[in-house]
């Protein structure tokens, strides 16, 4: 009896350790509600009580799981079923924590409001992972432009699917749809549709679109007319579509003219493959005093990103040379004295 008493021993302890640890491992699973609120029922079964709600980004633990639900329990230690549809892993919520580190100092480019609650994904894609959502009407900062492939519907023909994305058929391509980084005033980050934003284009400016899409505007300077200050506006225009190869395709420049107050165009410039980011800033030019600047930033045909400074002596929009760059052959864009929105 000995004997088999000092064999079994030690069995049962192992046995009774790795018990041990998968309690521990399943007493420590985290998971996350991606559901703007959802109830927790008392059991899996057609009949059942609520015991309990949980919210957007709440953190549970997992108890258990059965099919399509998870026995999870909150922190206030309400337990319940919970449909697993509503639940991310701990994973993707970290995934969440270092994409906003890794923005955390980004400019802003713009600001939108959600015209439709709408879920904020991980990827600009609509089948990346999304943990929070958005409300109808939140305002939100936008950091960065992306394009990916829309989803085509549901029972689209195989072989015209294979078409558009091969490039075959002539000219066909996949669709594509726009997306912006974004960061709500919770500071949660991640994606979201352009089509579910408003971006925030000043009505005075907004009306000299011309068919463009306003892609961003940017207070440059500040004019006094009659004692209110009026703001002066560098906006970044592009083609009205989605999935193009660069942020924006024209800037233009309004100042205010005091004297007809109103505004004019004092600059624009065409045919860039403008990308994001944009900063305005100020600098001392001697003579000149300080200056509003801005700087933007532009793609060539072989990829490669170049800065361009301007500078605002209004109403006057002047390129500045940044080390190493040659003077442009001509600087035909720039309108002398301010044309009014040509």
């Amino acid at each position: 009896m000995r004997r088999i008493f000092r064999f079994c021993l030690p069995l049962l302890l192992a046995g009774g350790l790795l018990s041990g640890c998968k309690h521990i491992r399943s007493q420590q699973e985290i998971a996350y509600v991606s559901a703007p609120q959802a109830f927790l029922r008392d059991q899996v079964a057609a009949v059942y009580n609520k015991t309990g709600t949980v919210k957007n980004g709440e953190a549970v633990q997992i108890l258990g799981r059965d099919r399509r639900f998870a026995h999870v329990r909150t922190s206030s230690g309400v337990d319940g079923w919970l449909e697993q549809r509503y639940l991310v892993s701990k994973q993707t919520y970290d995934s969440f924590q270092t994409l906003a580190a890794q923005v955390r100092t980004d400019p802003v480019q713009a600001t939108a409001i959600a015209h439709n609650q709408t879920n904020i994904h991980l990827q600009p894609e609509r089948d990346a992972e999304h943990l929070y959502q958005v409300n109808q009407g939140a305002k939100l900062s936008l950091l960065k432009r992306a394009s990916s492939e829309k989803p085509l519907p549901v029972g689209a023909p195989a072989k015209a699917t294979a078409s558009m994305k091969s490039g075959e058929s002539g000219s066909a391509t996949a669709p594509m749809e726009d997306w912006w980084l974004i960061r709500d005033e919770q500071g949660h980050v991640g994606w979201v549709l352009e089509r579910m934003l408003d971006v925030d284009i000043p009505l005075e400016i907004a009306q000299y679109a011309e068919g463009q899409r306003m892609i961003a505007s940017f207070v440059v300077d500040q004019v006094t007319d009659n004692e209110k200050k009026v703001p002066q506006y560098l906006v970044l225009l592009s083609e009205n579509k989605d999935g193009l190869p660069f942020d924006y395709k024209q800037i233009r420049v309004f100042t205010w003219n005091v004297r007809r107050h109103r505004y004019e165009t004092a600059y624009r410039e065409r045919n860039l493959n403008g990308v994001l980011p944009v900063t305005v800033s100020q600098e001392n030019f001697e003579k000149e005093g300080n200056l509003p600047v801005f700087v933007i930033r532009v793609k060539d045909d072989t990829g490669n990103i170049t800065e361009r400074k301007y500078k605002l002596n209004t109403p006057i929009v002047r390129r500045v040379l940044l080390p190493g760059q040659e003077k442009p052959a001509s600087n035909q864009h720039r309108l002398r004295g301010g044309a009014r929105h040509r």
